[in-house]
């Protein structure tokens, strides 16, 4: 009965210790990777936006882009007002 006990505290003493241990790791902090953010560097990005223009690059079936020098400067005002439309929808429901 004695030995079970002595058994029983060493089994507690072992979970204790495992359970210290186990939330100890769960905050110690990890190792940082540097990354960049720097949108530029981004092969993908030929204009610098960080979009990927995707396999067509300049669709256009209708034939509707008068020219094309124009294209990358009309696709970033249109990000630029896609981010503000989003950050505007934002603010709403944050504000309600």
């Amino acid at each position: 009965n004695n030995k079970q006990k002595k058994n029983n505290r060493r089994i507690m003493q072992f979970a204790l210790i495992a359970s210290l241990i186990a939330s100890v790791a769960a905050f110690a902090p990890k190792a940082q990777v540097g990354t960049s953010t720097k949108v530029f560097g981004d092969a993908r990005s030929p204009d610098g936006l960080g979009v990927d223009p995707g396999p067509l690059d300049l669709w256009d079936p209708l034939g509707l882009i008068d020219d094309e020098e124009s294209f990358a400067r009309r696709r970033a005002v249109e990000i630029k007002h896609g981010r503000i439309a989003q950050l505007a929808f934002l603010g709403q429901v944050v504000t309600r």
